[in-house]
């Protein structure tokens, strides 16, 4: 695969607490092990704001997945980074070498402005990563990587479905996802990774996270349409195919599989659904048997009511 054909990178991060420090910064003399720190931490915001989702600046990365996209828009590859060990400090690293790696395509999210390129940035800083390609202070502030209006840079699907915030996207991926038929959350939410990672399962949440980025992808391609960049009948051709490479690889992939079992097709409001045929075992009726009967009636004169002439039409 050449470097060239990459023109975009779908891409979806999951992330968990460091514990440690989540124990030193907010409760430094209560002696709690960082993982009855995070559950302390998750158990009080759950009391406050009915959400246990910790803020992203105590996270680091734990799964990133991505989908190598080319100019047509048709899939090319889809990864999960440092499989099979997932180190957050080397997924990191692959993360923004790899977009320099294919000359920095369009980093394509769903609401990774808010959140996943935010907590990349920060795993940088904390890993000590250069990533001045991304920051590229020296350019005109419009053609900085980061800023939120370059979408040559980075497309934000959420900024893309509200003009840049200027609504909420109540239901997000999954919504936007099964408005199109595809499988949205399934067996897993992004609230459970937490627990999965404290379980051990690094494999089942690299699985959540290829699922979500398919979902992300096939909104992708919708925006696309939206944007008059792709047909309707390409996109539709391209997610066909897709599903075929999906079914290719789904004997060796577990998250493939359950995606495929899932899967739906977006019914075409444009396509007249075809006329099915009768039984072929219903009896024949005689041509009589199907005339509608004509039932002669008496013509009824209309019954004139006449308005008294200090009462206007309408009145009352």
């Amino acid at each position: 695969m050449s470097k060239a054909n990459v023109r975009y990178l779908v891409f979806d991060v999951e992330s968990v607490a460091v514990g440690e420090l989540v124990a030193g910064l907010r409760y430094p003399s209560e002696s709690l092990t960082p993982q009855d720190a995070v559950r302390k931490y998750r158990d009080e915001l759950m009391a406050k704001y009915e959400s246990d989702f910790i803020p992203y600046t105590f996270q680091m990365p734990v799964s990133i997945a991505v989908a190598k996209v080319g100019a047509d828009f048709r899939l090319i590859d889809l990864v999960v980074l440092d499989e099979p060990q997932f180190r957050p400090h080397v997924i990191t690293e692959h993360f923004w070498r790899g977009w320099e790696k294919y000359r920095r395509p369009t980093l394509v999210s769903f609401n990774g402005r808010s959140f996943d390129i935010p907590l990349l940035e920060l795993a940088a800083f904390r890993y000590g990563l250069n990533v001045s390609s991304w920051f590229d202070s020296r350019a005109k502030s419009y053609d900085q990587p980061r800023n939120r209006f370059n979408t040559q840079s980075h497309l934000d699907l959420c900024e893309v479905l509200t003009n840049f915030g200027s609504t909420r996207f109540t239901g997000g991926l999954n919504l936007a996802a099964t408005i199109l038929g595809k499988p949205g959350k399934m067996d897993v939410q992004g609230a459970m990774v937490q627990d999965m990672y404290d379980a051990g399962q690094l494999v089942e949440i690299n699985d959540y996270c290829r699922c979500d980025v398919l979902d992300t992808y096939f909104v992708f391609l919708r925006t696309r349409v939206l944007a008059g960049e792709l047909s309707l009948d390409a996109e539709q051709e391209i997610i066909a195919q897709t599903k075929i490479w999906l079914g290719e690889r789904a004997g060796d992939s577990e998250a493939y599989r359950v995606y495929l079992e899932h899967w739906g097709d977006w019914q075409n409001p444009w396509v007249e659904p075809p006329t099915e045929d009768p039984p072929a075992d219903m009896p024949e009726t005689e041509e009589s048997e199907l005339e509608t009967p004509v039932v002669e009636t008496q013509p009824v004169e209309a019954e004139i009511v006449e308005t008294p002439s200090d009462e206007s039409p309408g009145q009352g």
